[in-house]
C-alpha cells in the first residue's frame, strides 16, 4: 500500500507511539528495520525507507531491530478495515492455514484465486502471504527465546516450523547468528522462569489508548460460571484447544501499552493459536486513531466517542461458545443468560483438571455433549431448548461451520436456516466470534434504546440506513451505543434510589417516633 513520506517522517522524528505498528523503518546504511519508536538515534532521512508490513521490510532484505524488538509492537497494520480478504487470509494464517497447507488452498477457503490473493496481500502490505506467514511465525519466536525458557526445539515447533534444522536456518538468514546466541545475550524482565511445567508468561501489544475498564464491564457480566472469572484486575479462564486443556489469565500492566498473558497449557505448539485467541479477545489488534477519525464524522455519535477512547470489540476464545451464548441471551437479561450457561457447563460439561484456585471448575461442553443432551435439564423454555440442541447438531455434523474465512452473509445464511436463529444471533456472532469490524445487529434493543435516546433512529431499518455511514466499523459504534446505554441506565438506577432514600430529616422523625 502506499505510504505519506512525509507523515512516516514526522512519527519516525516524534517516535509517535500512534504509528507504532502502522509501518517500520528500514534504515540503508544497516540494513537493519525498527518500530517509528525505536529510540536509537535517528538516523538521515535519505538513509531511511518505508514499508506497511514488518514482512515487507524483511522481504526488501532488511532483518530485524535487537533494540527496539519488531516482534513486540502492536500489529495494527494500516489496511485494516480496508481489505476484507486480507483480513480473514490473515486471522487463517494465525490459525496455522500455511503451516501445512499452500497459498492456493488458503485463496480457495476464502473464495478467490491464489494470484488475486498475492496481489491484495502484495497491495496492503508490500509482501506475499508465504512472506507473512514466515514473518510472524519468526518475529513468534523471537519472542519465545526473549520471554520463556523453553528449549529452542520446543520455540520451533510453539512457531510453526517444520523442524528445528528448517528455524535455526531461517533464523540465521535473518537475524545473523544462532537464535541460542540470542537466549545468551537476552535482559530478562523477571526473574521467574517461564515455559516450565507448562506455565508460560508473555506480554501482549497494543495500540494506546485502551479501555480496560470497558472490556470487563462487558465480559464480566457475560462471564460464564466455572468456566470464566473476571474481576477488576483481571480475566481467567479454562481453554481446550486440539483436545487438550489448560486455562489463562490476562491482566493489565499499569503505564505501559501491554497485556500480560499468564498461560497454564503443557503443549508449547499450542502457544501461538493461544495468544492469537488472546489477541481477538481483547481486540489488541485495533487502531484506536483510525477507528475513532472515521465514525467522529457523525456528530451524533462523536460524543460517544470522546468519552470513551480506546473502545475495543470484545472477541471470544470459541466460536460455538458465543453462538451458545447468543441463544442462552435471547429473550432473557444478561444475567439470566449468565446463569442459565453456568447450569449448562455443570450439567453437560467436563470438571476442569487445572485452575480450580482461579474459582476455574469446568470446561465448556462440546457441541457432542449440548447435541446428545436435553435443555431442559437447565431450565430453558422448549422453544430455546429446541434452537440450542439444533445448533450444537449443525455444528457437530457440519452443517454450520465458524471459519474464520467466512465473512457475515455466508455465516448468517447458515446460521438462519436452523430453527430459532434469526439475523439478531448471526451478525452478534460474526461480530464477537469471528471479530468482523462491520457486523451490527440492527435489531438490537439495546442499541434501539440508545439510538432512540441520542434521536439518531427509533426502528431497526432506520439504524440499520443510518450505521451505512459508519462501514466499515459498525461493530465498533454499535460497542459505543451499548456503553452509552449502560452508563444511561446506571444513571437513571442511582436517580431512583436517591428519590427513595428518606431525607435527614425523616430519619430524625421516624428515630424519634
Amino acid at each position: 500500500m502506499m505510504l505519506d513520506p512525509d507523515v512516516c517522517e514526522r512519527a519516525r522524528l516524534a517516535r509517535d507511539p500512534r504509528f507504532d505498528g502502522r509501518f517500520f523503518v528500514a534504515v540503508l546504511t544497516t540494513g537493519i528495520y525498527c518500530r517509528p519508536i525505536c529510540p536509537v538515534r535517528a538516523p538521515k532521512p535519505q538513509n531511511v525507507r518505508f514499508y506497511p508490513s514488518a514482512a515487507a521490510a524483511a522481504e526488501a532484505g532488511f532483518r530485524p531491530c535487537l533494540r527496539c524488538r519488531p516482534e513486540a509492537s502492536p500489529g495494527t497494520p494500516a489496511w485494516l478495515g480496508t481489505a476484507a480478504t486480507v483480513s480473514r487470509a490473515l486471522r487463517l494464517i494465525a490459525d496455522g492455514a500455511l503451516d501445512q497447507g499452500s497459498v492456493e488452498e488458503l485463496a480457495t477457503r476464502l473464495g478467490v484465486g491464489a494470484r488475486h490473493l498475492t496481489r491484495l496481500f502484495q497491495r496492503h502490505l508490500g509482501a506475499s502471504p508465504l512472506a507473512v506467514a514466515k514473518n510472524r511465525r519468526l518475529l513468534f519466536a523471537k519472542t519465545l527465546i526473549s520471554d520463556t525458557d523453553l528449549s529452542m526445539a520446543q520455540v520451533a515447533l510453539a512457531a510453526g516450523f517444520g523442524s528445528i534444522r528448517r528455524f535455526n536456518a531461517v533464523f540465521r538468514q535473518t537475524y545473523g547468528c544462532a537464535p541460542s546466541s540470542l537466549r545468551k545475550a537476552r535482559r530478562r524482565s523477571s526473574g521467574r522462569a517461564m515455559g516450565q511445567n507448562g506455565d508460560f508468561l508473555l506480554r501482549l501489544p497494543f495500540r494506546p489508548p485502551f479501555d480496560w475498564q470497558a472490556i470487563i464491564d462487558f465480559l464480566g457480566p457475560r462471564a460464564i460460571p466455572g468456566v470464566e472469572r473476571v474481576e477488576a484486575d483481571f480475566y481467567a479462564r479454562t481453554i481446550v484447544l486440539d483436545g487438550q486443556s489448560g486455562w489463562i489469565v490476562v491482566r493489565p500492566l499499569p503505564d505501559q501499552s501491554y497485556l500480560e498473558l499468564e498461560v497454564d497449557f503443557q503443549e508449547p505448539r499450542a502457544l501461538y493459536k493461544i495468544v492469537e485467541r488472546v489477541r481477538q479477545i481483547f481486540d489488541l489488534g485495533a487502531d484506536p486513531a483510525q477507528i475513532a477519525a472515521h465514525l467522529n464524522q457523525d456528530v451524533k455519535l462523536a460524543p460517544l466517542i470522546a468519552a470513551n477512547p480506546g473502545l475495543r470489540l470484545p472477541g471470544a476464545w470459541d466460536c460455538f461458545e458465543l453462538a451458545v451464548r447468543a441463544v442462552l441471551g435471547q429473550q432473557v437479561t444478561v444475567k439470566g443468560a449468565s446463569t442459565l450457561a453456568g447450569r449448562l457447563v455443570q450439567t453437560f460439561g467436563e470438571t476442569a483438571s487445572r485452575g480450580q484456585d482461579l474459582g476455574l471448575t469446568h470446561l465448556f461442553p462440546t457441541e457432542s455433549a449440548m447435541a446428545a443432551g436435553e435443555p431442559a435439564q437447565i431450565g430453558m423454555p422448549h422453544a430455546r431448548g429446541k434452537a440450542l440442541r439444533g445448533l450444537a447438531a449443525a455444528v457437530r455434523d457440519g452443517r454450520v461451520v465458524f471459519d474464520t474465512a467466512l465473512g457475515v452473509e455466508p455465516l448468517e445464511e447458515q446460521l438462519t436456516t436452523l430453527p430459532g436463529l434469526g439475523s439478531w444471533t448471526a451478525q452478534y456472532v460474526a461480530m464477537r466470534a469471528l471479530n468482523e469490524p462491520d457486523a451490527f445487529p440492527a435489531s438490537d434493543l439495546g442499541l434501539l434504546r440508545a439510538a432512540e435516546r441520542l434521536g439518531l433512529a427509533k426502528t431497526p431499518r432506520e439504524l440499520a440506513a443510518l450505521a451505512e455511514s459508519w462501514r466499515p466499523w459498525r461493530a465498533y459504534a454499535a460497542m459505543h451505543l451499548w456503553r452509552s446505554e449502560a452508563a444511561a441506565q446506571d444513571r437513571a438506577t442511582t436517580k431512583a434510589k436517591r428519590k427513595m432514600r428518606p431525607r435527614k430529616e425523616e430519619h430524625v422523625l421516624q428515630a424519634s417516633g
